[in-house]
């Protein structure tokens, strides 16, 4: 099985990009260019991102269905839009959960790999606290199949969201 790392991949493919504009063009031009191309490296790529994580998600719950996983998981599954946040960070402690639960490691390599671009699609206020939301352990308890189904909701919330 083969982990996608896009959040490498992109990065390095501007830096080769820059260095070789760089070397070719050494001229006010091509130093510009290097510049922007260092300063676009570093942004945050959120869109991108989510879609990775919806392509995670898609293996997870084909590996899911091949593997019996008998757990009940905290779920949101109607989470309002300003709670969203909340409820993705609840999301991750169940996947977490998931990942103890299960004795497959391609399972665990596909959660870690999701629960890494998910704490990097976030939105910069992700630390802040939203009110009004429910807890985690105030959800209602649902099977894996179900979990998963209000958690591509959750992600296409995000998706939705126009950038700020």
């Amino acid at each position: 099985m083969r982990i996608s790392k896009p959040h490498l991949r992109s990065t390095s493919i501007q830096c080769y990009l820059c260095l070789l504009l760089n070397s070719h063009f050494l001229t006010e031009a091509g130093i510009h260019i290097f510049i922007l191309g260092c300063i676009s490296a570093s942004l945050p790529k959120t869109e991108a991102n989510w879609n990775d994580v919806m392509s995670d998600l898609k293996a997870i719950k084909d590996l899911v269905q091949s593997v019996h996983l008998d757990a009940t998981l905290y779920t949101e599954s109607d989470a309002h839009p300003s709670c969203k946040v909340t409820a993705m960070k609840c999301f991750l402690l169940e996947f977490h959960v998931i990942c103890q639960e299960t004795n497959d490691e391609g399972i665990r390599q596909m959660i870690n790999n999701l629960i890494f671009l998910v704490k990097n699609s976030l939105p910069s206020d992700g630390n802040i606290t939203e009110s009004g939301c429910k807890e985690c352990e105030e959800l209602e308890e649902k099977n894996v199949k179900e979990f998963l189904g209000s958690f591509t909701h959750i992600v296409q919330m995000f998706i939705n969201t126009p950038s700020q």
